[in-house]
């Protein structure tokens, strides 16, 4: 039996092999195919239910088992599986592309939405309707002939060389190692020291194995006393996949250009000024020329606060750490020892505090609590031993599932993300299909018998993928098209995610996460309060970098011809808004993930976008109390329940009662 045949809840996982793949999805495709063509036959009316038993069933059984394909090659990649996924990778575009753009089911959803029936549908049906024929014509589906053709082609080498950056991205952080010598790790944290030594020792080597994975990249440059060692690897990090890396096979250069390429060829084909525009179709964001005079207006208000933080920090490293010239590899040793003067903790202080155990236990009362559901641990078929899976009951009833996957380790995408294994469904054949969820991340493993230790990074991490989580598990939608995170803007679906980051900083939830990984004991108030006096630590510096990458992005693909001048536009950018030079060397763009390989091209606004709104929804809270039941209900009924059954903005004003304003995000960020 082949497990991506099965018609089982749940994927099987663990029992899923590369060979598996090719006839599983050739047979789906079939399957697929056949339904494509009785959908536009005579023989199906057009009408909603025929169309969704139809087609409906077969392409969400094709893209749950691709879904579980593309999951396992991001967290469990191998040769053999990243050969046979590539191999069955064109077909499944080019299926999906060409439904998104057939002429003859798009004729049938028009005829829907202009039928005396469409006046019957529910609201969640005709969001759906609405936005499918606005999917088709953004697919190409107004397209003929070369014109048509061409677009297909151009989505299938978009998804190839999507691919292709991120393999690139992973062989390079995978493919670099430094083993140092304990003298080298001077300074560093003892816990990120012995996961260097065990990770040495797996391969037989002496020495400690440092790498480009966050939890060992990290430490090194926060704390390491041995400013050389801090060079090379931040030298390592920001030349992965470029020319300036290890190996010319990984060197991304010649796929952003293509990429940028083909993305402008597409929007020109659709009847748009440049890709931006065609972006944006689907998002809040009216046009380019807004999203840019909002970012550069937050740059602005950002920046007298940046040039402060750059002053500060230059001062502290020339008086107290020897260090007359600051370099870059310098900044985040730096500010931790001024971090540390300043408010009289560390970092690695508060990690003490915070074992995944308390930290997981506590986020799960928090949503226990505010959502009215019952988080259980369950036995599932997983794709690695550290790997959780758990249910969410409300009532006695099932309401979602999702996986848990935390640790760092080769072979798994770096970052952290929330992915659907299946969405809720009021299924054409009559049953109730609830949403799984895949929440990933990459932690710290544990060190010996002690637990993990997460920074409060790592914290709000872990909660802003369970926001995200939450979105899509928590929908009372019934439609596929809309329920949970489906249909959603793409610049308002980081509001639940950053959301949920705002616990992270009240004394009552964190009374309830933390739990000293030596004596038990929760974190100290007194410590707290120094946390919180240091929350708006460099926020100048830190909201000016994440506005580079927006600006960068959104100038990327507002401007056609940049495929040609991809360095001149960051360093352009850079220069209007960076208050810290970046390096000749630097090539950050080569590993921009996001934008290149995770669908976040012309949208990595959508971040501060959404930290606007995220930031005016948690001000209800802070008024009415972090844990008021009714105030939770209103949040859960109006923004998390509907998913994208209705446009973004009127799921905010329900909730809020007005529409969105910046001054909770200027005052959150301590630049009021």
């Amino acid at each position: 039996m082949n497990p991506l045949l099965s018609t089982a809840a749940l994927p099987a996982f663990a029992s899923i092999r590369p060979e598996h793949i090719q006839p599983a999805i050739e047979q789906l495709l079939a399957e697929a195919d056949a339904a494509l063509a009785l959908a536009t036959s005579e023989q199906t009316p057009a009408d909603y239910d025929a169309l969704s038993a139809c087609l409906g069933v077969a392409t969400e059984r094709l893209g749950a088992s691709w879904g579980a394909v593309s999951h396992l090659n991001a967290v469990a990649n191998s040769p053999e599986l990243r050969e046979a996924y590539n191999a069955a990778l064109p077909a499944v575009t080019e299926f999906f592309t060409r439904q998104g753009s057939d002429e003859a089911l798009y004729a049938k959803y028009k005829a829907i939405a202009q039928s005396p029936a469409a006046a019957q549908l529910n609201p969640a049906r005709k969001q759906a309707l609405k936005l499918w024929l606005r999917d088709f014509v953004l697919s190409g589906a107004e397209l003929s002939g070369v014109a048509k053709e061409r677009f297909a082609a151009i989505q299938e080498r978009s998804a190839e060389l999507a691919q292709k950056f991120s393999e690139h991205v992973l062989d390079a952080t995978d493919g670099f190692a430094y083993y140092a010598t304990l003298e080298e790790l001077a300074g560093v944290p003892a816990d990120a020291i012995e996961a260097a030594r065990s990770a040495a020792e797996a391969e037989g080597k002496p020495g400690y194995k440092l790498t480009l994975h966050f939890p060992s990249y990290l430490p090194v440059m926060q704390y390491a006393e041995n400013r050389a060692l801090r060079e090379r690897l931040y030298t390592a990090y920001v030349t992965r996949a470029s020319e300036l890396g290890d190996k010319p096979e990984w060197d991304n250069s010649a796929i952003i250009e293509e990429l940028l390429q083909l993305r402008q060829e597409e929007a020109a084909l659709l009847g748009f000024k440049n890709f931006a525009e065609a972006s944006l179709a689907a998002k809040m964001a009216s046009s380019p020329a807004q999203v840019l005079e909002f970012l550069r207006d937050l740059a602005a208000r950002a920046r007298p606060f940046a040039e402060q933080d750059l002053a500060e920090l230059r001062s502290f490293a020339a008086a107290e750490l020897g260090l007359a010239e600051l370099q870059v590899w310098d900044n985040a040793y730096a500010s931790e020892k001024l971090k540390e003067a300043r408010y009289a903790f560390s970092d690695q202080e508060l990690r003490q505090y915070f074992t995944l155990p308390r930290v997981l236990q506590g986020l799960f009362d928090i949503i226990e609590r505010l959502f009215n559901v019952k988080i259980v641990e369950q036995a599932a078929e997983v794709w690695h031993e550290s790997v959780k899976f758990y249910r969410l009951d409300r009532g006695g009833e099932l309401v979602g599932q999702f996986y848990l996957d935390l640790y760092a380790r080769a072979g798994k995408r770096p970052g952290a993300w929330m992915d659907e294994v299946r969405s809720r469904w009021a299924r054409p054949e009559g049953q109730q299909q609830t949403p799984v969820a895949q929440l990933v991340c990459n932690f710290s493993s544990p060190q010996g018998d002690k637990p993990a230790l997460l920074s409060h990074d790592d914290v709000t991490t872990l909660f802003h993928e369970f926001g995200h989580g939450l979105h899509h598990l928590l929908t009372q939608v019934d439609e596929l098209g809309v329920s949970g995170i489906s249909g959603v803007e793409w610049d308002a679906v980081e509001l639940p995610s950053q959301f949920m980051e705002n616990f992270c900083w009240e004394w009552e939830v964190l009374q309830q996460l933390t739990s000293h990984v030596d004596s038990g004991e929760a974190l100290p108030r007194a410590l707290f309060d120094k946390m919180l006096a240091a929350k708006n630590f460099q926020s100048g510096l830190q909201t000016l970098r994440q506005i580079e990458f927006a600006l960068f992005d959104m100038r990327l693909h507002a401007e056609p011809g940049t495929e040609k001048a991809v360095q001149a536009v960051l360093d352009e950018v850079r220069q209007e808004v960076a208050v810290i030079p970046a390096p000749a060397f630097n090539r950050s763009q080569h590993s921009f993930s996001h934008i290149f390989a995770g669908g976040y091209s012309a949208g990595y606004y959508s971040y501060k976008w959404a930290e606007l709104l995220s930031a005016d929804a948690w001000s209800a809270f802070e008024v009415e109390g972090v844990f008021n039941a009714a105030t939770g209900a209103r949040y859960l009924q109006n923004i998390l329940e509907v998913g994208g059954s209705r446009e973004a903005m009127e799921s905010f004003k329900a909730f809020r009662g007005r529409e969105p304003q910046i001054d909770a995000l200027l005052r959150h960020q301590g630049m009021a």
